[in-house]
């Protein structure tokens, strides 16, 4: 009879282990919520960081002209002189 009996517990067990668990996790959050409180509203309105980043590069760009930039013909440096200096004639 035992057997039948923890045969039948072990084969049920994931139907009533989840509404218990489900149960305890649901009063744990709000145990947790009634002794922290509630968040401060400024926490959620704060923009993140990739946000914050692009607005102080925004604000760094507005009073440049974006249209000048120099030609590659003028900016040598992107390579090492020893690779390139061979065939290129030298400015002057």
């Amino acid at each position: 009879m035992w057997s039948v009996l923890w045969a039948a517990v072990r084969s049920k067990a994931p139907y009533v282990t989840f509404p218990v668990a489900f149960v305890v996790g649901l009063v744990g959050s709000q145990l947790e919520r009634f002794l922290r409180g509630d968040p401060p509203p400024t926490a959620q309105e704060e923009k993140s960081i990739s946000e914050q980043r692009e607005d102080r590069k925004l604000q760094e760009i507005v009073g440049e002209d974006l249209t000048e930039v120099v030609s590659l013909k003028d900016k040598l440096e992107f390579a090492p002189r020893a690779v390139l200096n061979r065939n290129r004639p030298e400015k002057s």
